[in-house]
């Protein structure tokens, strides 16, 4: 029944399954696999709806940066930025803690 059996054929058979199983696992868990795709798109997301936080509060800082300017004095935000930091507050106002 053994004897028409080629060991030769199935030591090479055996040893491309192995190639192939190598080869299919790095496709997916290696350093450029599959899921390492996948966490990079995550974290460029990630990353991206950072980015759109940090450009809109670079856009505020520029206003108020340029309302508190030489060139155009905005005078209630100075009074606001003056009593916010200095902790001052006019007799004529209400504090709501």
């Amino acid at each position: 029944m053994f004897r028409n059996i080629s060991w030769s054929g199935l030591g090479i058979t055996t040893v491309l399954l192995l190639v192939a199983g190598y080869f299919t696992f790095t496709a997916v868990q290696g350093t450029y696999g599959l899921f390492r795709r996948i966490q990079i798109e995550a974290e460029a997301e990630r990353l991206a709806l950072e980015l759109a936080r940090l450009e809109a509060e670079t856009g505020r800082m520029e206003i108020l940066t340029r309302r508190l300017s030489d060139d155009y004095l905005d005078l209630d935000l100075l009074d606001e930025r003056a009593r916010d930091v200095l902790g001052y507050v006019r007799p004529d106002e209400i504090v709501l803690p």
